[in-house]
């Protein structure tokens, strides 16, 4: 049998890294051994942004929900202890843009959230 050399399948694990690596700075887009650390490196730099990502939305809409319900009279805790207690339903999401998109119908949902702790 015929002995198979590699050179085909290393030459396009190589362009495929190089690919990844297009547009970085200096030698990092053209030379193999640094663009694998690069494409690595920023791999686990977009594993980490997604995590990041989620974190930080949960905590702007904490934080417009939380003006928003001031604004009403009431803090985040307490309206959020209420809504549960009343048995709302609603995200963190979709109340703040709840809270963004009509005040009125979060003025609702806030006294709903306070007739529950009474």
């Amino acid at each position: 049998m015929a002995r198979v050399k590699g050179a085909m399948m290393t030459r396009k694990r190589r362009n495929k890294t190089l690919k990844l690596a297009k547009g970085y700075w200096g030698s990092k887009s053209k030379h193999f051994k640094m663009a694998k650390q690069a494409v690595m490196k920023s791999g686990n730099y977009a594993y980490i942004g997604r995590k990041q990502k989620k974190r930080e939305f949960r905590q702007l809409w904490i934080a417009r929900i939380s003006a928003a319900a001031k604004a009403n009279g009431m803090n985040y805790s307490t309206l959020m202890n209420g809504l549960k207690k009343a048995g709302v339903g609603l995200n963190r999401k979709m109340l703040s843009e709840i809270a963004i998109n009509d005040p009125a119908g979060f003025a609702a949902i806030v006294e709903k959230a306070r007739a529950a702790l009474n």
